[in-house]
């Protein structure tokens, strides 16, 4: 009879754990928002990395706290406008906006010494603070900004960017990437470090820009770093990324599905672990 009611208890113990909801906040700009607005990538994307996460861990609750274009700075000046809820695990995945703002990315005394959000180092600091006092047990990800290509937005073309191939205002992406990595050390939180290790680069964020080709005036698919010479006219100039020119990203700096699916995979081995 003992030996029922142990097997029982351990049964119940287990199921219980299995079943157990976890919440995740994910805190991030347009490519975390879009998860769950595809109709805004033009219906190119079907799934974010937040929805093949929990398809996996269909345990883990996420809420969606993605901000269209904003930057570290952003939220850490909202941050107590932002309704951000206490949660169990919160993912910081910031920074791509904050290089093309060319936001000083200040030195690590900044973090150290809380002075302030006018610098990417102390953005970090306010918006971390807040989530510890929400929570102090929470398990916090940092995630790295994705390497980007030449960005030009499907909705409005006029609305485009160079890609991480060369400096905004002396400053690389990598550094950005490099600095929030060294925030994941002083704190001893798990980074995904998505620039350094995720395959996803200059190389393969698509297949080909169609452009015009400067001798002939006619359109021609130019591959990187082939496209980076040539020019592009939003004002006359068809839409350079057709649907067969997706690859790991959908538009130059957005992820397509198949890098959304990187994405989540590294995130994955991160959340089996907790």
């Amino acid at each position: 009879m003992k030996k029922i009611l142990l097997i029982s208890f351990v049964l119940f113990s287990f199921f219980s754990f299995k079943n157990k909801e976890i919440t995740c906040v994910a805190i991030g700009d347009s490519i975390t928002y879009l998860n769950d607005h595809p109709k805004e990538t033009g219906n190119r994307v079907s799934k974010g990395y937040m929805t093949m996460v929990s398809e996996k861990l269909p345990y883990i609750k996420y809420i969606n706290q993605g901000h269209n274009g904003w930057t570290s700075g952003g939220i850490a000046e909202n941050i107590e406008k932002l309704g951000i809820q206490q949660a169990d695990i919160y993912t910081i995945f910031l920074g791509t906006n904050d290089w093309w703002h060319s936001r000083p990315i200040g030195k690590v005394e900044d973090y150290q010494n809380n002075t302030g959000s006018s610098s990417i180092y102390g953005s970090f600091k306010i918006i971390i603070d807040k989530l510890k006092s929400l929570n102090s047990n929470a398990k916090i990800i940092l995630i790295t900004p994705l390497q980007r290509g030449d960005f030009v937005y499907i909705a409005n073309s006029k609305n485009n960017a160079f890609g991480s191939y060369k400096s905004k205002n002396d400053q690389q992406l990598a550094q950005v990437a490099d600095a929030i990595i060294e925030i994941g050390k002083i704190e001893n939180f798990t980074v995904v470090d998505l620039y350094h290790k995720s395959g996803i680069n200059l190389k393969n964020m698509v297949k080909f820009k169609r452009l015009k080709d400067p001798k002939t005036g006619e359109y021609k698919n130019f591959k990187y770093p082939d496209y980076i010479a040539i020019p592009f006219n939003p004002a006359t100039d068809e839409y350079p990324y057709p649907n067969e020119s997706i690859d790991m990203t959908y538009d130059g700096l957005h992820p397509s599905d198949k890098g959304n699916a990187v994405i989540a995979k590294m995130l994955l081995k991160v959340l089996k672990k907790i």
